[in-house]
């Protein structure tokens, strides 16, 4: 398994994993659960390992795609951009959410305070892990980037009745 391989695996634990662990971080507020709050700060953690994973990964998934046929490059560089702002937020959700995690197991103040900030950095983390996912689609899927696969013209067609 290759650097292109892990990375095409990995990428959607963030964007998955930051939306889910709102819901759950969400219902754990509004019902004032701590065990679930414990559980979207777990979520919030794996999803960001697993973004770093796909962002180191990138370079590797780059070179594998780079030369191929129907690949434009600025595709390439748009989604390398937009993973850097994606890894950001995608870090500070993780280790806010570490934070969150500490707070509340220990029972200290502001595990109320830090839920809701919590709360806001997910959803800023998602609509960043959407935005790079979507980027990244463009780079190889012709469902979504029309300019990979134009449209096949058939001269000379008739209706067969």
């Amino acid at each position: 398994m290759d650097q292109a391989h892990i990375h095409l695996l990995i990428t959607h634990l963030p964007l998955f994993g930051s939306i889910l662990g709102a819901l759950v971080l969400f219902y754990g507020i509004s019902k004032k659960s701590e065990e679930t709050k414990l559980a979207a700060y777990y979520l919030f953690i794996i999803s960001a390992i697993g973004a770093g994973i796909a962002y180191f990964t990138g370079e590797g998934a780059e070179e594998a795609v780079e030369n191929l046929p129907g690949v434009i490059k600025n595709s390439i560089k748009a989604h390398e951009d937009f993973a850097f702002y994606a890894i950001l937020c995608m870090s500070c959700l993780g280790f806010i959410s570490l934070l969150g995690l500490i707070l509340t197991i220990k029972k200290l103040p502001f595990t109320n305070s830090i839920s809701y900030l919590i709360l806001v950095i997910s959803l800023f983390s998602f609509l960043a892990s959407a935005r790079t996912a979507y980027l990244g689609g463009q780079i190889r899927h012709s469902e979504i980037n029309n300019t990979l696969n134009p449209p096949i013209e058939l001269e000379n067609h008739k209706d067969v009745d």
